[in-house]
């Protein structure tokens, strides 16, 4: 398996290449986070489950953790895919291969100890249950159990583990470029004394992962976004550039 060969000076470099595409194919990138999950006790390490529905999704994790949170971020990535984009393993990234099934169980033992070890900041697993990339409305959702698997491992080195869904939508609203909505859940914690049903636990999360996307999308298409933040700004559509030039001229 590929594993982690963390870069500050890749990190960096990241930060500025993200913003800067999201700022030239998003109107806005928008976040809601709650209170709860801003306050989670940074001595326990924290998986982020998330849906699985753009190309877009290994971007926002790093943007994410630098706008809310002191944390030390890891994220799992298709083994043909690390491969090929191998400079991900400089921000955090290390490699999961389905088609080895032997080597799915390095990769959760791996993965446990990245979210057990002493670092100075919280520890935050960033994970796509899903596998691949599915349509953002799919139902029923299916998650493979490793994400359970990790969670089991982890309460055997930690005091207790986080998990806290994320879910993201993207939509055409008033603008020319799409809106990019990010919403984050309350934290589930889980105590090291707790005994962890793996197949009920990733079934929870399928559940709590549709509830969660079902909430986005009425938040959205009711226009109820207050809660949610504008981390990244686009330029200005077309339209928009049009209205003002026409205002400043004028014209009607």
């Amino acid at each position: 398996m590929l594993t982690v060969r963390r870069s500050r000076g890749y990190a960096a470099w990241f930060s500025w290449y993200s913003r800067r595409q999201f700022r030239k194919h998003f109107h806005s990138v928008r976040v809601s986070v709650p209170p709860e999950t801003l306050a989670m006790d940074t001595a326990c390490p924290v998986v982020f489950y998330c849906n699985h529905a753009y190309w877009w999704d290994g971007f926002w994790s790093q943007l994410c953790t630098e706008e809310f949170f002191r944390q030390n971020l890891f994220i799992v990535i298709e083994y043909q895919q690390l491969v090929r984009h191998r400079f991900f393993t400089r921000l955090g990234a290390f490699s999961l291969d389905r088609t080895k099934p032997r080597t799915v169980i390095e990769t959760i033992e791996y993965a446990s100890r990245c979210l057990s070890s002493e670092s100075g900041l919280q520890n935050a697993l960033w994970i796509f249950p899903q596998g691949k990339i599915e349509n953002v409305d799919v139902s029923p959702m299916r998650f493979f159990n490793g994400t359970a698997a990790i969670v089991a491992r982890t309460l055997g080195r930690t005091p207790g583990i986080y998990l806290v869904s994320v879910v993201s939508r993207i939509e055409y609203l008033e603008e020319q470029r799409p809106e990019l909505f990010l919403s984050f859940g309350r934290p589930e914690f889980h105590a090291a004394t707790d005994a962890v049903d793996k197949a009920g636990l990733t079934r929870r999360m399928e559940r709590e992962t549709s509830r969660h996307l079902a909430s986005l999308k009425e938040k959205i298409v009711s226009g109820r976004t207050d809660d949610f933040r504008t981390v990244v700004k686009g330029r200005e559509s077309v339209n928009r550039r049009v209205e003002k030039f026409r205002s400043r001229a004028g014209l009607r």
